[in-house]
């Protein structure tokens, strides 16, 4: 998706500022809003890809003006609205609406606690092999859909060398959509700076990305 969250490269935001002891959270309810996001991953009414997701389809303006933890709550928001979670008038007033939907299990320590350790590996295995090898030169896919993708703008088009193959894990692209997870080959593919930058990056400098194979072609 060629959102406004794809910010590598682009010019014009200046310096980025470096706090120096920085808390882990500048305020309490950076906190919380940390804890609602994992929480609300309980009941699996959506993924890790469709979560990052929906905080890339935030309006442009939003995405820009809120801070870290206000764009996982708005993202949150949408995400359980759209879900059946909660209702839009519900987050409106702060109160149940009448008939309201009651979701179980109910959320307690037990079944967190057992649903954070289960995590979400993304690790597959799928009978196609690998269409590349490390050592293989590749070049980057340039044009994509509209979705969500992993390949960042200022890698399409680009020439680059794989570097690790990590077998087959689920595709992002179609998981973010809840439309199947269609595992692929994954591999790390490393950049020259210059090739990417530009003549005035450094030579010795290297990129190195996390891409699957439909984004990749043979060089």
């Amino acid at each position: 998706m060629d959102g406004i969250h794809d910010l590598g490269g682009m010019e014009g935001f200046g310096e980025i500022p470096i706090e120096e002891n920085e808390p882990v959270f500048h305020a309490e309810w950076e906190a919380r809003a940390m804890a609602m996001r994992v929480l609300m991953g309980f009941w699996r009414k959506w993924n890790l890809d469709a979560g990052r997701h929906s905080a890339e389809k935030l309006p442009p303006a939003d995405y820009l003006g809120y801070s870290y933890y206000e764009r996982w709550l708005a993202s949150l928001v949408n995400l359980t609205v759209g879900a059946g979670l909660v209702m839009a008038e519900e987050v409106g007033t702060g109160r149940k609406a009448t008939g309201g939907q009651e979701y179980t299990p109910p959320i307690n320590a037990t079944g967190l606690i057992d649903f954070l350790g289960r995590g979400n590996p993304a690790l597959r295995e799928i009978k196609a092999k690998p269409l590349f090898a490390v050592g293989d030169s590749v070049r980057t896919a340039y044009h994509m859909h509209s979705g969500h993708n992993r390949l960042p703008r200022y890698a399409r088009g680009q020439v680059g060398e794989i570097i690790l193959h990590h077998g087959a894990h689920v595709f992002p692209d179609t998981n973010a959509k809840l439309s199947g997870e269609d595992p692929q080959h994954l591999y790390t593919v490393c950049f020259k700076a210059g090739e990417l930058w530009g003549d005035e990056a450094c030579n010795q400098d290297t990129v190195t990305a996390d891409l699957w194979e439909s984004y990749l072609a043979r060089e």
